[in-house]
């Protein structure tokens, strides 16, 4: 696999954009049709959002499924692309909206905690921040099957400017610190990893999701902005929500409680801009696995 991108860094640059898109689509179409796991949990994942109702059509439902697939393969096409892009194709691939909100944040400070979701091709805002003047950016990186892959990637992101923390027990320290010092944040938070995180409703359906950004926010008072990055014009395109600011005061269990609830509602919003970019294909609430076992037990 760690072939596969560097080979991916040296030569998808240079293909002309609409070969690689349609190399996306291609390979995408396939594993939509072949991951039958991974297809249950998108199909669902549209029906909560509301993309996909009862009424519509077998063929409505394949389009969705196949376009969030092609947003997943998108998803790795950019960063292989990120690999090799100096600062001025960086730029020129990216573009923002309401930037301001994390110049706001970054004034009530000390620094700013930027809460996304899987949708789209959000490395590119990570890359692109850490261009900014002045800019100091960590970002938390889930570790993966692939150590080789994950210490490449993570030189990657460190040579850019990037503060690389890895998920784990570690991470609230560091991330503090961080914080403390002035850096903006990144973290993915629709998704809880590593369980144990806060119950919240979330698009109608209790489940968990981490309470890192709330404790984070409460601990450094650093506010909570929410960025959704998305593919608009042949190009990666972020949308910033305005700062959400957690309170010091109070019990930390509850006041934790009450902002993970608050950036359910936010993460909500921000994924309905684009819901066939969001690639979230593991199970996020305990519904998704009871339907995946009954899936398992009817394909054996």
């Amino acid at each position: 696999m760690l072939e596969q991108y560097r080979l991916g860094a040296r030569f998808l640059p240079h293909l002309p954009d609409r070969l690689v898109d349609g190399g996306t689509r291609l390979l995408a179409g396939t594993l939509a049709l072949r991951r039958g796991e991974q297809r249950l949990i998108v199909q669902r994942n549209l029906r909560r959002i509301g993309t996909i109702g009862e009424e519509s059509s077998k063929g409505e439902l394949q389009r969705a499924v196949r376009e969030t697939f092609v947003a997943y393969g998108r998803y790795y096409v950019d960063c292989a692309r990120l690999a090799a892009a100096d600062p001025a194709e960086v730029e020129a691939g990216f573009t923002f909206e309401d930037y301001q909100h994390i110049s706001d944040a970054r004034r009530t400070g000390p620094g700013a905690i930027l809460v996304l979701p899987h949708v789209g091709s959000w490395e590119w805002a990570g890359v692109w921040l850490a261009q900014r003047p002045g800019m100091k950016v960590t970002a938390v990186v889930e570790p993966i099957d692939h150590p080789e892959l994950f210490e490449w990637m993570s030189r990657f992101r460190r040579r850019i400017g990037m503060e690389i923390v890895p998920a784990g027990p570690e991470a609230l320290g560091a991330l503090t610190r961080a914080l403390n010092d002035g850096h903006v944040v990144c973290l993915l938070a629709d998704r809880d990893i590593g369980g144990g995180g806060v119950e919240v409703d979330f698009f109608g359906e209790r489940t968990t999701l981490p309470g890192g950004p709330a404790v984070l926010a409460r601990r450094t008072g650093s506010p909570i902005v929410g960025v959704v990055v998305s593919s608009r014009n042949g190009k990666c395109h972020a949308v910033c929500m305005p700062p959400m600011v957690v309170s010091r005061a109070g019990r930390l269990r509850d006041v934790v409680g009450e902002a993970t609830q608050a950036l359910a509602h936010r993460l909500e919003e921000m994924i309905r801009t684009a819901p066939t970019q969001w690639h979230l294909m593991q199970p996020n609430w305990p519904s998704d696995r009871a339907a995946l076992a009954a899936f398992r037990d009817g394909s054996e």
